[in-house]
């Protein structure tokens, strides 16, 4: 069989195998069979000066001319795989660019940070720094400095949690009026929100970590009509309306005298409920005249200073605003109960 017959039928047997091609491998295949280094097409171009002078030319070209022909075929066969193959993507992960999207849930702020940020921003108003401190804090500064020694009854008033090096996770945030007393002079107004622990059982109104923001102002000639202004000028813009309050003498060691600000219950109106324990009033601020031996501890002169100081829980003032009927909801981590809000 002379050369030219038997390219035509490497032609042939090219175009026969390509059109069988189902995927990409099998048309590498074919490719590496008719034009590889060892296919029969480039040993024929290798041995072209070998061939009779005569039929050299005829050969020659007829091999180029098959060569680019089967090329051809599998360039042409590569682009139908191809389309086939985006055809069946364009099936499977079409798109419906008309369709609603799906809805990516977006968190928010839990209810207590957006009252604490509430909070500062009316004290910050009034003229008071926002101040912290450390919730794993001293001795000395939850409860020495704040005229609660080692041997004081109201030690047994803290259900305090210790740490095996002797310190404390604070019950207060009272212990930060020792370090802001520390780092300012007076006149001194200052707020310090934060979160506080107790070693107690829970229940309706209690729970063993919650918020609290202390309150602290400190100058010549503070009285106890300067706390009651405070107190109900920031009631009056966390509850939009005047809120009925009550004032009783109330023991804390760090204040001399010392008050309980109690408000109207506003999730039973006064009726009774178990969040006010059916006594129609929630206890919300303790708060008092800073007592002499904290100021001495602050590095302040109780002969020419005198101050006032409160606690309140940020908790409750959520509870009151929205009425909720259960201070354990917050730290439940249900978002049945979260995502009202």
């Amino acid at each position: 069989m002379d050369i030219i017959t038997r390219l035509d039928e490497i032609l042939r047997e090219a175009k026969s195998d390509i059109e069988k091609v189902s995927n990409f491998e099998e048309l590498e295949k074919i490719r590496v069979k008719y034009l590889g280094r060892k296919s029969e097409i480039t040993n024929i171009l290798k041995s072209l000066g070998e061939l009779p002078k005569e039929i050299r030319p005829s050969a020659g070209k007829k091999s180029n001319l098959v060569k680019n022909e089967i090329s051809k075929l599998l360039e042409n066969k590569n682009a139908q795989l191809e389309e086939k193959i985006f055809n069946e993507l364009i099936k499977k992960e079409s798109i419906d660019i008309t369709e609603p999207g799906e809805k990516i849930p977006i968190g928010h702020m839990h209810p207590i940070t957006r009252m604490r940020m509430e909070v500062e921003d009316i004290f910050t108003s009034m003229g008071f720094a926002i101040m912290s401190g450390p919730e794993i804090e001293l001795e000395y500064y939850n409860f020495e400095a704040l005229n609660i020694p080692k041997d004081h009854p109201a030690r047994d008033m803290q259900d305090t949690i210790w740490t095996e090096d002797g310190n404390l996770l604070r019950t207060h945030t009272s212990c930060v009026q020792i370090r802001t007393m520390e780092k300012f002079k007076p006149p001194i107004r200052a707020i310090a929100p934060g979160r506080v622990f107790r070693y107690e059982e829970t229940d309706a109104s209690h729970e063993h970590t919650f918020y609290q923001v202390e309150g602290l102002m400190i100058d010549r000639n503070i009285s106890v009509a300067n706390l009651i202004a405070v107190m109900k000028t920031m009631l009056k813009e966390v509850f939009k309306r005047d809120v009925k309050v009550r004032l009783r003498p109330g023991y804390f060691p760090f204040v001399e005298p010392g008050f309980e600000l109690d408000i109207n219950c506003l999730i039973c109106g006064g009726k009774g409920c178990p969040v006010c324990k059916y006594s129609g009033w929630v206890e919300l601020l303790p708060c008092g005249m800073v007592h002499p031996n904290v100021l001495k501890a602050g590095g302040i002169d109780p002969n020419e200073y005198s101050g006032f100081a409160f606690g309140m829980g940020l908790d409750r003032l959520v509870m009151m605003r929205y009425e909720i009927n259960d201070i354990r909801l917050f730290h439940s981590g249900d978002l049945r109960f979260l995502e009202q809000f």
